[in-house]
């Protein structure tokens, strides 16, 4: 039995004004093109993708078992219609845990839940030098590891620090094999980043963070994803990265896109939470290890969307920006966007930018 909705439609042609039915897949947009700022109907956009999320509901990826359920249902509620669950840096035998749950919750979405795409493997290809807030159990990658991992869940993407030795020609052997690889926790050059991109890497793990920084005469890590890439992700909770920053990033990084990199304690009060094996606060709106490090957040897609509205792009933007390029990074053209035969994965906005309703493959949340 098919639904419908009306108001303002985001579609690839622009705005109409009219009404979408929808199944479990969009079936027809009906209607003309509209200027929404004439009318004070609804805005009607495609739900939000997030790459990047570690947690919500106090749940934590790395617990394993049902934890990816609760997770995938706290963000739904936000508007995310589809993620990845994201790992640390671990011991493997944790890891293997955690993609197992992962795994089984992309094979079977729950009611009220976000679909899992599968699992983002933040670590542990890493650079030990930069740790951001994940403990200390970074190691060289080999492909038969990976290949490995992927009988557990779905690998979409894999951060990787590209200076490790072997960590270059890995970068290549992944690509070739169809993984998304992502350039993060790195101490690596301008010269490293530009070598993994032409090695097949397509984007930068929570740019700007634990990376080596921009100075004109090293530019590193982030100089090389200002000046080479077509796709990045950042943390726009407006403590990771300064407003002017992202600003920085917008212009020089054609199809940039937000996550979340949220925690346990997203969606939870001020507290004590689990962040893989280590306890962070929640306090201030922000998550930190006990010297005071960030780690993760507490941002949701929604209050996303409305932070990149606060720094001056429009909804249409700030929308792809939420959802239509990580769908696209993803190779997936039946999401991130409101078209015919597309999931009908909604999310329905008053005119402040507030959440009124959310659909998910079709399903009212």
């Amino acid at each position: 039995m098919s639904s419908a909705i009306k108001g303002n439609i985001l579609t690839s042609a622009g705005w109409i004004r009219g009404e979408v039915t929808f199944d479990q897949r969009v079936i027809a947009i009906t209607g003309g093109g509209v200027d929404p700022a004439l009318n004070a109907d609804d805005y009607i956009i495609p739900g939000f993708i997030d790459l990047h999320v570690h947690g919500g509901g106090g749940k934590d990826v790395m617990e394993g078992g049902d934890a990816v359920h609760t997770i995938a249902a706290i963000h739904a509620r936000h508007g995310t219609t589809s993620m990845l669950a994201t790992t640390m840096t671990a011991p493997p035998e944790d890891i293997d845990i955690a993609l197992a749950g992962i795994g089984k919750a992309a094979a079977q979405r729950g009611k009220g839940e976000a679909r899992v795409l599968g699992a983002h493997l933040e670590g542990p290809y890493i650079n030990s030098g930069k740790l951001g807030a994940q403990p200390n159990y970074a190691r060289s990658a080999k492909l038969a590891d990976v290949e490995r991992l992927e009988t557990l869940a779905p690998l979409k993407l894999i951060t990787v620090a590209p200076e490790i030795e072997g960590h270059l020609a890995l970068v290549k052997e992944l690509s070739d094999a169809g993984m998304r690889v992502q350039i993060g926790h790195t101490l690596g050059s301008y010269e490293d980043g530009k070598a993994a991109l032409e090695n097949g890497a397509h984007g930068f793990t929570h740019l700007f963070n634990a990376m080596t920084g921009l100075h004109h005469r090293e530019p590193g890590m982030v100089g090389a994803a200002l000046a080479h890439a077509q796709y990045a992700e950042l943390i726009p909770d407006l403590l990771h990265v300064y407003p002017g920053a992202i600003k920085t990033a917008l212009r020089c990084i054609p199809r940039l896109y937000c996550v979340t990199d949220s925690t346990s304690a997203t969606g939870m009060p001020d507290g004590e939470y689990m962040l893989g094996r280590q306890v962070v606060m929640k306090c201030m709106g922000g998550v930190r290890l006990p010297d005071g490090t960030l780690a993760g957040s507490t941002l949701t897609m929604d209050q996303a969307l409305r932070n990149l509205v606060g720094l001056g792009l429009d909804l249409a933007e700030a929308s792809a920006r939420v959802s239509t390029y990580a769908a696209d990074y993803l190779g997936l053209q039946e999401r991130g966007r409101v078209a015919p035969g597309a999931y009908a994965d909604l999310v329905v906005l008053d005119r402040d930018l507030n959440l009124k309703a959310v659909y998910i493959e079709g399903e009212l949340l």
